[in-house]
C-alpha cells in the first residue's frame, strides 16, 4: 500500500513539473534568436567596451611597469599571477581575450590559481594558448604537466591518416579544456614548401596541400569536438618563405593563381569545414598586392581574397602584432589602426595596449574608423563567446 501511495506521489509531482515547464515555454513564445542576443548585447556596450573586445592580449601587456625589447626580457622575469597593477590598466581598457606563454605557466597549481583571476579581468576575456603539438607547446613541453606530447604535425602528415590528425586535436583539446582554455591557435594550416623555412618547418602537416588539408580539418574537428575552438594559420600562407616574422619582415614571391594551388587548398578546406578563428601572417605578397605592406594589413588580402573572393565570414586575427615584422615599420598605434582599417577582427599581442587602444578610439571619433566597423568585428567576437 505504501508502494502504491509512493507511486501517486511521484506521478503528481511529474505533473506539476512539466506544467509549470509549458507553463514556462508559453511564456516564451518567441525566444530570442542567438542573433538577436547579439544585437542586445552590441546595443548595451559602450564604444570602449567594444573596442575592448578587440584587443587580445599577452599578461606583461596590461602590467605598464614591464619594459621590454625581447622575448628573453619576457622569460627572465616571469609573470605568473594578475597583479594590481594590471587590474588597474584593465579597470580602463577591457579586453576581449588574454594569451598564455610557456614563461607564465609553472605548474597545474599555479594554472588552476591564475585562470580564476584571468575570468575577473574587465572584458571577460577568453583563454588562449599556442598549443600545437610538437615544437610549440606551452604544456606539453613543460616537465610539469603530464600530458601526451607529440614529435610534430610533420610526423602525423607522414602517416597518411587524417585520424592521426583528429586524435592529435581531440587529445590536445581534452587537456586544454580541462584546464580552462577556450581558444587554441591551431592547427597549422601552412604548406611547408620552402626547404630553407626557418619558422613553420615541421609544424606544417606536409608540403602537399592534398596531405595537409584533411589533416587540418580533421585537427580542427579533434578540438571541436573536445570543447576547444581552434583557428588555422598563418594566412595566405607562411610555408614558402625564408624569414621569421618574430624578427623582421618576410615575404612571398607566389602570385595568386599559385597560391590557388597550393596554399588556399588548406585554407579553403578550413573555411569549409566552418573554423571560426582565421590568423593572418606577416608576410608581404608582393606579387599579389602589389607592395610590401605585410599581409596583416592589406584589404587587399584580407577583404578581397579572404573574404571576398574565399567567402570566410568568421573572425580575423592577427598574429602577435609584438613580432619584428611589424614593430620594426609600424607603432602599436599605426599597426592597430591599420589591421582594423584592413580588415582584422582581433588585435592580437599589441606591444603597448594603452597606445594601441587610445589610436582605435581615437580613429573611430574622428571617422577614420566608424563605430559601424567596430560594430562588425564585435559582432563575429560576441557569437564566438556565445557558443
Amino acid at each position: 500500500m505504501n508502494h502504491m501511495r509512493k507511486n501517486i506521489l511521484w506521478m503528481i509531482a511529474a505533473i506539476l513539473i512539466c506544467g509549470l515547464m509549458v507553463t514556462a515555454c508559453s511564456n516564451d513564445d518567441n525566444p530570442i534568436s542567438p542573433k538577436d542576443k547579439v544585437e542586445e548585447l552590441l546595443a548595451k556596450m559602450t564604444l570602449r567596451e567594444k573596442v575592448g573586445q578587440m584587443f587580445y592580449v599577452r599578461m606583461e601587456t596590461l602590467d605598464t611597469t614591464i619594459h621590454w625589447n625581447t622575448y628573453a626580457d619576457l622569460q627572465e622575469n616571469p609573470i605568473h599571477e594578475v597583479n594590481q597593477t594590471m587590474r588597474d590598466v584593465n579597470a580602463n581598457y577591457p579586453i576581449g581575450g588574454l594569451i598564455l606563454y610557456a614563461w607564465n605557466i609553472d605548474d597545474e597549481a599555479q594554472l588552476a590559481k591564475l585562470i580564476p583571476q584571468i575570468r575577473a579581468l574587465n572584458g571577460h576575456p577568453l583563454l588562449c594558448i599556442d598549443e600545437e603539438g610538437g615544437r610549440v607547446s606551452r604544456l606539453a613541453n613543460n616537465p610539469n604537466f603530464n600530458v601526451k606530447k607529440y614529435e610534430s604535425m610533420a610526423a602525423i602528415g607522414a602517416t597518411g591518416d587524417p585520424n592521426n590528425a583528429y586524435e592529435c586535436g581531440n587529445t590536445i583539446g581534452t587537456y586544454l579544456h580541462r584546464y580552462g582554455f577556450d581558444i587554441d591557435f591551431a592547427p597549422v594550416a601552412d604548406v611547408n614548401t620552402n626547404p630553407e623555412n626557418i619558422i613553420i618547418g615541421p609544424r606544417a602537416f606536409s608540403d602537399d596541400p592534398a596531405v595537409a588539408a584533411p589533416m587540418v580539418t580533421n585537427y580542427l574537428q579533434g578540438l571541436k569536438d573536445a570543447g576547444v575552438t581552434g583557428c588555422i594559420k598563418h594566412f595566405p600562407g607562411h610555408g614558402d618563405t625564408k624569414v621569421d616574422t618574430h624578427f623582421g619582415y618576410a615575404s612571398t614571391q607566389k602570385t595568386w593563381a599559385e597560391m590557388l594551388d597550393c596554399e588556399m587548398v588548406t585554407f579553403k578546406a578550413g573555411i569549409a569545414w566552418g573554423c571560426q578563428l582565421v590568423m593572418t601572417a606577416h608576410i608581404g605578397a608582393p606579387k599579389v598586392t602589389g607592395s610590401d605592406v605585410p599581409s596583416t594589413m592589406s584589404p587587399i588580402i584580407l577583404q578581397d581574397k579572404l573574404r571576398g573572393e574565399l567567402g570566410y565570414q568568421n573572425i580575423i586575427i592577427t598574429d602577435g602584432m609584438e613580432m619584428g615584422a611589424i614593430t620594426q615599420q609600424y607603432t602599436s598605434a599605426e599597426a592597430a589602426v591599420g589591421s582594423i582599417q584592413a580588415g582584422v577582427d582581433i588585435v592580437l599581442g599589441p606591444k603597448n595596449l594603452v597606445e594601441a587602444f587610445d589610436a582605435v578610439m581615437v580613429a573611430v571619433e574622428k571617422g577614420t574608423i566608424t563605430e559601424e566597423r567596430i560594430n562588425q568585428s564585435v559582432r563575429r567576437i560576441l557569437k564566438l563567446k556565445m557558443k
